[in-house]
């Protein structure tokens, strides 16, 4: 009975992430999401960079190590599925790599733009990777919905004990919007197709299995 148990329960464990996998490929390759607003700036391909002086980090060792940089959309339920394998490969290098994240919010998302512009209100105070992490932990409550909103996004920085004058501050200034559509931007002119899209030591890495990720970190780790 507990061997047949324990089968059950990896075929499951198995199919999951098959799941997982199929959605991120699914989402992640799909061009007809992924086109440049209007408004978006025009990025020639050859002075396009994976990372800037001004992009986030979630951890930043030294700028010789190994760095991770994520194009994402807090509203792609794809990106979503995807962030607790980002987490476990944060932990599992942690000291070892540099994680940044860059924001491509996808036009079809009437949300996305909203939260990634509440989450670099967040991140001017220091409190990146807590909005950050309230955005997939929450996306089910937000996400696909056709109003905006902002005003639930304005609750998550309350109960993050920020600044609330500087956020909204922020999240008016309209330089904030334009950083969130430099990424985009940026993105597109780098190959950026949809999210999650995720780079190691500026190669785009194509995710055919949830553990690919991973691997790629471990051979940029041991200096393949």
């Amino acid at each position: 009975m507990v061997k047949n148990q324990f089968i059950v329960a990896v075929i499951a464990l198995i199919v999951t992430a098959a799941v997982v996998v199929a959605v991120i490929i699914y989402n992640g390759t799909r061009t007809d999401t992924a086109q440049p607003l209007a408004a978006d700036p025009t990025v020639a391909p050859a002075s396009a960079e994976v990372v800037r002086d001004d992009t986030r980090y979630l951890d930043q060792v030294e700028s010789d190590a190994v760095t991770v940089v994520e194009f994402l959309d807090f509203e792609c339920e794809s990106c979503a599925a995807m962030y607790p394998y980002v987490e476990q490969v944060r932990e599992k290098y942690a000291g070892q790599i540099n994680v940044a994240v860059r924001y491509f919010p996808i036009p079809s998302h009437r949300n996305s733009e909203n939260a990634a512009v509440a989450v670099e209100a967040a991140a001017e105070q220091g409190q990146l990777e807590a909005m950050y992490a309230r955005m997939y932990e929450t996306q089910a409550e937000w996400g696909e919905k056709q109003e905006s909103e902002a005003a639930l996004f304005r609750t998550f920085a309350e109960d993050l004990g920020l600044d609330m004058a500087a956020f909204d501050e922020a999240v008016a200034d309209p330089v904030t919007l334009e950083r969130v559509v430099a990424d985009r931007a940026e993105g597109t002119a780098l190959g950026v197709t949809g999210t999650p899209t995720f780079f190691v030591d500026g190669q785009m890495i194509e995710l055919t299995a949830v553990d690919d990720l991973d691997k790629a970190v471990e051979s940029a780790v041991a200096g393949g």
